[in-house]
């Protein structure tokens, strides 16, 4: 039986062709054919009567809670969802929400694991510009959700976790209660917490409850945790109209000083080479755009680190690709909402022994623009080396930017005008070239098997380009999205986990992907093998609340960052790199992630390891995702 040929993928040479990526004429091997999804079974619904009825006179049964109360404080706060592995020590609150609240705005999203939930919290903030509920269960998930917090408090994200616990001893149930309880609970996350209580009243849950948000979405933004007492959430309310929810505010946030902020423009403006460096700085498409023009008025280099989408990824004066040229012809540096500024500065090594080299010039000046010294903790070493800044302005990156690019035209005369058109054509001039470089660079191995990294995201953003898309979560060492395609929104980039933490990119990637759905976006990620086995149950989430996220994998059967430590350790030490493998590889048996996301109900196909067979894949991947639901390709692909 004929069949229709799905479109190809590119030709080495059409790639290389044109800075769109168009496509090319037919290839020969026909693709796979599709997938059909997974059939969804109905188990058989449990008889909650059976094990839950109450006996016939029950004195404990009442007409409303303490959790309902709380639910119309979460409410007033505007929470869409609340990410949980449901359990005993906050039932009192997960029914209200359920049953008081109706499942609705909060709506609760069901995960496998808390690290999952924590990280789910983390990349929906980043996308939708708000926090998202979590709820774990006593110490042990907390404790669980912690490697998440972490995350977040290193990404500087505001996450909302609220906990069950039991202060009273007499209370607890004997056995599973006393180990699930603390007197302190909050103690094991406060270094990487920005704040938590332990309210001891509804009244006092409904403040502390407020103060949370404000103080979470206040820059430096971090996570911050609620111990919530189990007979408060579940004891009926004594006295409702006693009962007082403060309103939501939304502080003023803290901007640069305008002494300061002049001064940097007088700088900037004098300056032959200056250099914008940036990292956690945009979260609206108004912070984009303010650092545009801020670049624009001056005709000056950007380098984005990629903490967020802060400036397009084509922009003639993006030079992110080239920075340590950059850097060596600066005169001035400044440095907005930047965590590792020394590390922006400076060229490290530890091959054979641990070492740095400046990047700049000597006498180069250095401007610092943030929050970063607002909010720093001890024990966490989060915070890097000192950097050594001439002016350093305390105050929030975007909220600051409208200052400063006020004060930057005011300092712009004709006359420097014109030396400023002449260095952004100069720029634009190295921005174009070093485009057509990158070009043929990802056209190196073309035709490989396994798949180059490079074609692989040629042929993604081929189908991409015509889309509202979104990159939600990318692989470690994964840069050809930031060489190749053309980003000009902030929502088109959700950044990395912030603590490096392996595990967060799956479920982080579907946080923000819930976040998109939404708006109707495109939800993408680059998905690496090692961090899905962290939480695979990831991919049960998105197929149970149908949440569209295409996972690309970038499945090199390793870890291979680490496997390449261990290779340089084996040279160091003259013993050869044979062994490099042990304990760094994922081979023996080799993981099938299209079977394992297909057991989850995820639509899948895989492996593919023909470069041929990639585009057919992403277009019926791409089709089922904009059906609203999950898909994985696992491709197999070249370790860097």
């Amino acid at each position: 039986m004929a069949r229709d040929v799905p479109s190809p993928g590119l030709r080495r040479r059409s790639f290389l062709k044109g800075a769109s990526l168009a496509g090319a004429a037919a290839l020969s091997p026909a693709a796979a054919p599709a997938q059909p999804r997974a059939p969804q079974r109905a188990a058989p619904a449990p008889d909650p009567a059976a094990e839950t009825a109450p006996p016939s006179s029950d004195p404990a049964t009442q007409t409303s809670s303490g959790g309902d109360f709380m639910v119309e404080v979460l409410k007033s706060l505007d929470f869409d969802y609340v990410a949980l592995n449901p359990a005993s020590s906050f039932r009192g609150l997960q029914e209200a929400i359920i049953n008081y609240g109706g499942n609705r705005r909060p709506e609760l999203i069901t995960c496998t694991h808390e690290e999952i939930a924590a990280s789910m919290a983390q990349g929906y903030a980043k996308m939708a510009g708000k926090p998202m509920g979590v709820l774990a269960h006593g110490t042990v998930g907390l404790q669980h959700a912690s490697m998440g917090l972490y995350n977040a408090f290193c990404d500087k994200v505001p996450v909302y976790v609220m906990i069950g616990n039991i202060l009273a001893a007499e209370k607890r149930a004997p056995l599973v209660e006393w180990a699930h309880s603390a007197q302190d609970p909050a103690a094991f996350v406060r270094d990487f917490v920005k704040w938590d209580d332990q309210p001891q009243s509804l009244q006092h849950f409904a403040e502390s409850a407020v103060r949370a948000y404000k103080l979470a979405v206040t820059p430096p933004m971090g996570p911050v945790l609620l111990s919530l007492d189990a007979e408060l959430q579940e004891n009926p309310i004594a006295d409702r109209e006693a009962l007082h929810i403060p309103k939501r505010q939304r502080s003023s946030l803290p901007q640069g000083d305008g002494a300061a902020v002049a001064e940097a423009a007088r700088l900037l403006a004098a300056a032959d080479s200056p250099v914008l460096i940036v990292d956690r700085l945009v979260r609206s498409q108004a912070g984009m755009d303010q650092l545009v023009e801020l670049a624009e008025l001056l005709q000056c280099a950007v380098i984005d680190q990629g903490g967020r989408a802060n400036f397009p990824w084509r922009h003639p004066l993006n030079h992110s690709g080239r920075a340590r040229s950059i850097l060596a012809q600066a005169d001035l540096v400044l440095g907005i909402e930047l965590n590792d500024y020394w590390g922006a500065l400076h060229a490290y090594s530890d091959r054979v022994r641990r070492h740095a080299e400046p990047l700049t010039q000597p006498g180069v000046k250095t401007l610092s623009l943030g929050t970063h010294d607002l909010f720093t903790k001890a024990n966490y070493q989060e915070f890097e080396r000192f950097p050594d800044v001439d002016l350093a302005i305390a105050g929030d990156g975007e909220e600051t930017l409208p200052m400063l690019v006020e004060a930057v035209k005011r300092q712009a005369d004709p006359g420097r005008r014109s030396v400023y058109e002449a260095r952004g054509k100069k720029l634009a001039a190295a921005h174009q070239a070093m485009i057509e470089q990158l070009r043929r660079d990802a056209a190196i191995g073309w035709e490989a098997s396994p798949i180059t990294l490079g074609r692989l995201c040629a042929e993604l953003w081929e189908q991409l380009r015509q889309e509202d898309w979104s990159l939600v979560g990318n692989g470690i060492g994964v840069f050809w999205p930031q060489r190749l395609w053309a980003a000009d929104k902030c929502y088109r980039y959700a950044g990395n986990s912030g603590g490096f933490g392996v595990g967060y990119n799956a479920p982080g990637a579907l946080g923000a992907a819930l976040a998109n759905r939404a708006h109707g976006r495109l939800s993408v990620a680059i998905q690496g093998d090692g961090d899905l086995m962290f939480a695979p149950g990831t991919l049960w989430t998105a197929a149970h609340h149908r949440i569209p996220i295409l996972y690309v994998m970038h499945n090199n059967r390793a870890y291979h960052q680490e496997f390449m430590f261990v290779e340089n350790m084996a040279g160091r030490h003259m013993r050869g790199v044979a062994n490099a493998h042990i304990g760094t590889t994922l081979r023996d048996p080799e993981i099938d992630f299209a079977a394992v996301a297909k057991g989850f109900g995820v639509y899948s196909e895989g492996p593919i390891s023909d470069p041929n067979e990639l585009a057919p894949a992403l277009q019926r991947a791409i089709a089922v995702v904009k059906r609203g639901q999950p898909a994985l390709l696992d491709t197999i692909v070249e370790p860097r």
